[in-house]
């Protein structure tokens, strides 16, 4: 992932605090066996310490990649909009001479995975999924051996993520004027398509942090 200087985090905290505001669905990316492309399945996923949980059907086509090479890459995305050329162009030049562009926020997470089969220990990996998803405690005990979820254990296996670098990035036009970001969110929230409302809310909370781009 490209990252020009004006779309990095910030700071660590910024893309902590964001995965943590309900951006918990990402995509795994893991190597394809030699001559075969890259296999990528879109998954939820929960944040342990330093490392990110998951879990997946045993049938997955995964498991035998990973097996050959525990490296491998999750990505999340969120808040993008579609930016038309007219927003950007610069007040001395006609508005269809601006260059349309993408916002978005993405996250991704170099890591290495473990496989986790034992049965004890998917149960605990899925508590901890459920901690997250289902804080209520609304669902049955998840225990090995003991139904409805014990018999199931053995149709799913689990992965461990432990991550080993992050790069994030937020694509909001940070190097732009600020009267000029400041009117992009403005019609990014009169347009309200999408995920408009969520990206011109990310661009504010940059604008507020950065003001003017300095290198």
């Amino acid at each position: 992932m490209f990252i020009q200087p004006w779309d990095a985090a910030l700071d660590d905290a910024e893309w902590q605090t964001w995965i943590a505001d309900g951006h918990d669905f990402g995509i795994l990316s893991v190597n394809g066996l030699l001559g075969h492309a890259p296999i990528v399945v879109p998954t939820h996923f929960t944040v342990d310490g330093t490392a990110l949980l998951v879990h997946l059907a045993r049938p997955n086509p995964v498991w035998e990649t990973i097996e050959v090479d525990p490296n491998v890459t999750f990505t999340v995305t969120g808040d993008y909009a579609f930016v038309p050329g007219p927003w950007r162009a610069k007040p001395d030049v006609p508005p269809t001479v601006g260059v349309p562009t993408s916002y978005y926020a993405a996250v991704q997470f170099t890591c290495q995975a473990t496989i986790v089969d034992e049965p004890e220990v998917k149960a605990e990996l899925l508590r901890r999924q459920m901690a997250h998803f289902q804080p209520d405690g609304d669902h049955a005990p998840i225990e090995a051996g003991r139904p409805p979820y014990g018999r199931m254990l053995s149709g799913i296996r689990g992965l461990r993520l432990d991550v080993t670098e992050v790069r994030a990035k937020f694509k909001y036009d940070d190097h732009k004027p600020v009267a000029q970001r400041a009117d992009t969110a403005r019609r990014l929230t009169g347009r309200g398509q999408g995920l408009d409302a969520s990206a011109a809310a990310q661009q504010r909370r940059r604008l507020d942090r950065t003001g003017t781009w300095k290198a």
